[in-house]
């Protein structure tokens, strides 16, 4: 690329993006937000001026048709991830799209299909805790005997919302406490072990009115240990996660939206000593802008390759899955 930065276009103006993707990319050091587009033109301009971009665009089209953009980051809703993103990279465009990737993981997969037509091009979802360095030194503890053989991995995230014109509690277009935040844990589950589960057990209940799930509690089996959640979109807002092995056990105290201005804190424990680990301020999602970035300047691979995203569809569809037969059920591959 000619251009010291990669040109970032945003398609929407979700609070997500306008309040942290867009401020945290625009201080990276090789992104850079040139414009967000909306269906409404107004709309569209108003975030531009309180951000300080220089375009605006009264459609997402417009946007995606622009030369001067390089790479698109899709926060719309979840029925929007995948027909906008392949309208994307068939406009030559990279693609940074949040998750979860689709609404189901066949729609994922087109997705998958239409990013292996288009090699040279960049493609990713967005699940930036990853890029954290809190799970990065998780990882790296894990990955080399740190707490012994890994065995199982506990989570927890909540938040309370009953919100009825909310997204996420819009059945039809992909709300639910599994699709919203239960994908993190079982993506960090996936992450940390290394390799799929084998099999998951489900426990599912449905708000009344909405037909969203609002608590879902899954166990999934990795062949040499587990890892089981608790997801909700209806209770105390909470988060923590703790990974245990035989000799000693991680926990981290604010593990998915980590906060960007101050330190963060997690704790290694062994026989011998627990150790506080405090991690630097940091905002994980300039660093997702910048990994993403460099990869497109250095026509390197994305860290998490988009084959992993329909892999963690499959088993958020079967978790729904063994929670409707009360049997464990083997996520497709």
């Amino acid at each position: 690329m000619s251009h010291p930065k990669v040109r970032w276009g945003i398609l929407g103006v979700a609070k997500i993006a306008t309040e942290k993707v867009i401020p945290a990319m625009q201080r990276g050091q090789y992104s850079e937000v040139v414009g967000i587009a909306s269906r409404s033109l107004d709309k569209a301009t108003a975030a531009a001026e309180r951000l300080g971009l220089s375009k605006a665009y009264g459609s997402y089209e417009a946007l995606i048709a622009d030369p001067d953009i390089d790479a698109i980051y899709n926060p719309l809703p979840n029925h929007l991830h995948v027909p906008l993103s392949i309208h994307a990279l068939e406009a030559g465009k990279h693609v940074l799209c949040e998750k979860p990737i689709a609404l189901t993981a066949r729609e994922g997969q087109l997705l998958v299909d239409a990013g292996a037509r288009f090699p040279k091009l960049k493609l990713m979802e967005a699940f930036m805790y990853r890029h954290h360095p809190q799970w990065v030194t998780a990882k790296r503890l894990v990955s080399t005997g740190q707490i012994g053989t890994l065995r199982t991995i506990q989570s927890f995230f909540s938040y309370f919302n009953t919100d009825g014109n909310n997204i996420r509690n819009m059945a039809d277009l992909g709300g639910g406490g599994l699709m919203d935040i239960g994908c993190y844990p079982i993506s960090l589950s996936r992450f940390i072990f290394g390799h799929e589960p084998s099999r998951v057990f489900g426990q599912v209940e449905y708000d009344p009115q909405f037909k969203t799930d609002r608590i879902a509690s899954a166990i999934m089996d990795f062949g040499e240990g587990t890892a089981t959640f608790t997801c909700s979109t209806q209770l105390f807002p909470y988060q923590r996660v703790h990974i245990v092995g035989t000799t000693g056990r991680i926990e981290i105290e604010i593990p998915f939206n980590a906060p960007p201005d101050r330190p963060c804190k997690m704790w290694h424990a062994t026989a011998a000593i627990t150790s506080e680990i405090v991690l630097s301020t940091c905002d994980q999602y300039t660093i997702q802008g910048d990994v993403m970035s460099q990869a497109i300047l250095n026509d390197t691979p994305v860290p998490t390759p988009i084959s992993d995203a329909v892999g963690n569809m499959h088993v958020i569809e079967a978790i729904v899955a063994a929670g409707k037969s009360g049997t464990w059920v083997r996520p497709a591959s």
